[in-house]
């Protein structure tokens, strides 16, 4: 599309992507603050905010290293060049850092000592005990798996990898007189053990250590014929944004397993090392890994905190934890009823994870299976570590359906993952295609083909959210199931696209990116301003992961000035700017931050009182309606778009997990008087309920149907 020109397109009307990104992450952190969550929760928070900033490095701020390095001097949509953005993001996240093991060291170990679990933080401080059966278990399941590398003038300076933990010594010669020179070593932690062991509890305490501190313990024994002067842990971040040329890539496949490969040697970004280590080690490191000082963070505590949910992970602590919520049943699908038939009565909408996501898998198997099944279509994203969908595929596929999937190698950290995938099926017969050159294939619909009596029916399900069965317990993400001919029939053409590059000239009901959906959105928005111009009611209320596309939130800015009521529900990052006079008055952004990870992207437009809902793969984002495929797709169903309503309604009342954006950029608790409201688990409850009223309506029916038979056999017998 042509490049709007619009009044509102000055820069301080908008804020930079990466530091709006930090501030989702402090939301996160708040959650690990927060003492209305139960402690094992608050571990899992922090946690994830330590995760989440790993990535953060790898991608974002490596992107812009790489800018920098190129002498690139763009300024994004707030007039930010890529040095100025590097310098406010070295401020904020030391200081986001110091934040996480403030929260730590004097919120989470107290709780957890006064829950009587002990997290010992030195070896040091281990007793006789202690240390007979941390040296026992360092001899019988650490020292195999350890590869110590030293540095000399016949070895040169190891390959430390991205994102592992490690040890480094510093050692002098046990036979050398007189003024002893040092010399540098290593260990990597190894990942394929637990990180968290536990000692012998004692005192009624649970007691623990972290693996790094048994190796630092025995790390003599490495190297027998040394002094270890001094030993401390380390942890790097090394660029890890693959640049990927695919013009020139004969076999995309190979092309991405050879850069995954140079992602280990990626340059390093960040050097995490504890705040008292050796300077004299420091001092090495951070000259043989060429680290800039500023990229250099060092923490009060153990380095990577992603350790927490190894923690939150332990059996026993079910009290200090969230009451395991299970996914309820899908009325609509009554067990044992065939799929296939549920459909045809009407379109069936699903939210996970407050209603199961088993539907989805069922479907993929009950078509593997079902001899008038003719083929199958799917585009896989993100899919779980023994997908019992990727499995069906290849049943399918051996039972002789016809069966294409859309595997994207391009998914980023689950790059190897998918090749894996890809190649498992098409060993079983499937055709794998690998999306379109320049594109990432981030929608998520499957079309299933059937044989029927009256002659072909095509199921569709489409989805915000990952063919993942694991994420599905964990991700807010809607799903449609319908067996509409509209729908059957984009469906179709989406993957005529995608595998022979052959686009409709007519579509029904889907728009797709990056062909016209941005207009799309565009359009729906404009049509709400210039309803508001003509004196009419104009709202819209759009729920996503990610704002930060500058041509949408122009038409928003422009639909506000014009009187358009704007409810926003951005989890994460949003570059637009709330309460400037005469730009955003009529503009309310919240960002929900619970149990689980809100991920469903939801469009509502009042369009002259006759709402239009919409749900979609894609957030107002560049990347997404640029450079992916992504797909919109419409609910009408009356009582669908109901549900829809509720879904929002309820969130936008959310006065626990919800925080509002202020004109001064800060996100702030909601304040009030009412009643509290926790979206989430209001929708647990309710799903909960709802099956309840089932079963008990399905014991009447039985109950009378077992009374009313035998009468009817008395009176027979009379």
């Amino acid at each position: 599309m042509a490049k709007r020109k619009s009044i509102y397109g000055r820069s301080e009307y908008y804020t930079n992507r990466e530091l709006s990104w930090i501030k989702f992450n402090e939301r996160v952190l708040r959650e690990a603050k927060n003492r209305q969550n139960p402690l094992f929760e608050r571990l899992k928070f922090l946690s994830i905010t330590a995760s989440n900033l790993d990535e953060f490095f790898m991608i974002r701020v490596a992107s812009l290293k790489d800018m920098v390095n190129a002498d690139y001097e763009g300024v994004d949509i707030a007039g930010m060049p890529p040095i100025e953005q590097l310098m406010a993001l070295e401020k904020v996240t030391h200081e986001f850092v110091r934040k996480q093991y403030n929260v730590y060291n004097n919120s989470l170990i107290p709780l957890l000592h006064d829950k009587k679990v002990e997290l010992i933080g030195s070896h040091e401080k281990l007793d006789e005990r202690d240390k007979k059966f941390v040296d026992k278990y360092f001899y019988e399941s650490v020292y195999p798996v350890l590869t110590p590398m030293a540095v000399d003038s016949s070895r040169p300076f190891p390959l430390i990898r991205n994102n592992t933990l490690n040890i480094g010594a510093l050692l002098s010669k046990k036979e050398k007189k007189g003024k002893k020179e040092f010399e540098f070593a290593t260990v990597q932690v190894p990942s394929v053990l637990d990180r968290v062991v536990r000692l012998q509890d004692r005192g009624g305490k649970v007691r623990l250590i972290l693996l790094e501190e048994i190796i630092e313990r025995n790390i003599d024994k490495l190297f027998l014929n040394y002094d270890v002067l001094c030993a401390n842990p380390f942890r790097i971040m090394r660029n890890a944004d693959l640049t990927i040329e695919e013009d020139e890539a004969a076999d995309l496949l190979k092309e991405i397993e050879k850069q995954l490969k140079k992602r280990q040697w990626g340059q390093v970004i960040r050097l995490e090392v504890l705040k008292d280590m050796d300077k004299r080690l420091l001092k090495l490191l951070i000259k043989e890994l060429s680290v800039e000082t500023g990229d250099v963070y060092r923490v009060n505590g153990p380095l990577d905190l992603t350790f927490l949910l190894e923690m939150y992970n332990l059996p026993g602590f079910e009290a200090y934890k969230e009451k395991k919520y299970t996914p309820q049943p899908i009325p609509e699908i009554p067990a044992g009823k065939d799929i296939f038939s549920c459909i045809r009565e009407g379109d069936i909408l699903m939210h996970h994870p407050y209603q199961t996501f088993e539907p989805v898998v069922d479907f993929i198997k009950r078509a593997a299976n079902d001899r008038d099944v003719l083929a199958i279509k799917q585009t896989l994203y993100r899919v779980s570590g023994d997908s019992p969908i990727i499995k069906a595929l290849a049943l399918a596929a051996e039972n002789g359906k016809q069966v294409t999937v859309l595997v994207e190698l391009k998914a980023r950290f689950d790059e190897e993952h998918n090749i894996v995938w890809a190649k498992m099926l098409e060993k079983a017969g499937c055709h794998v295609i690998y999306g379109l050159v320049g594109l990432k294939t981030h929608c998520k619909i499957t079309l299933v083909v059937r044989r029927e009596g009256d002659g072909i029916e095509r199921y569709v399900h489409l989805g915000t959210g990952n063919y993942n069965d694991s994420t599905a317990k964990l991700y807010s993400d809607l799903g449609l199931f319908t067996c509409k001919k509209e729908f059957g029939e984009d469906a179709t053409a989406v993957f005529n696209m995608l595998s022979g590059y052959s686009e409709p000239e007519n579509w029904n009901r889907l728009s797709l990116a990056p062909l016209w959906l941005k207009d799309r959105f565009i359009h729906l928005i404009e049509r709400e301003r210039n309803n508001a111009r003509k004196g009419k009611k104009a709202r819209i209320i759009a729920k996503m992961n990610s704002l930060c596309d500058k041509d949408i939130i122009e038409a928003l800015y422009e639909a506000s000035s014009a009187g358009v009521s704007i409810d926003l529900i951005v989890r994460g990052i949003c570059s637009l700017k709330v309460g400037i006079p005469g730009v955003s008055d009529n503009i309310r952004v919240r960002s929900i931050v619970g149990t689980f990870l809100e991920h469903s992207r939801i469009f509502y437009f009042y369009n002259d009182d006759d709402p239009e809902y919409y749900l979609g793969s894609a957030d107002w984002m560049p990347r997404n309606l640029e450079r992916r495929v992504e797909i919109l797709f419409p609910i009408e169903d009356r009582k669908l778009k109901e549900i829809l309503w509720h879904v929002l309604d309820l969130e936008l009342r959310d006065t626990v997990k919800a925080t509002c954006l202020t004109p001064e950029g800060t996100y702030v608790k909601i304040t009030g008087r009412g009643k509290k409201l926790n979206s989430q688990m209001k929708l647990c409850d309710e799903a909960v309920n709802t099956t309840r009223k089932l079963k008990n309506l399905q014991k009447k029916k039985e109950k009378n149907t077992r009374v009313f038979i035998p009468e009817v056999q008395i009176n027979k017998d009379k």
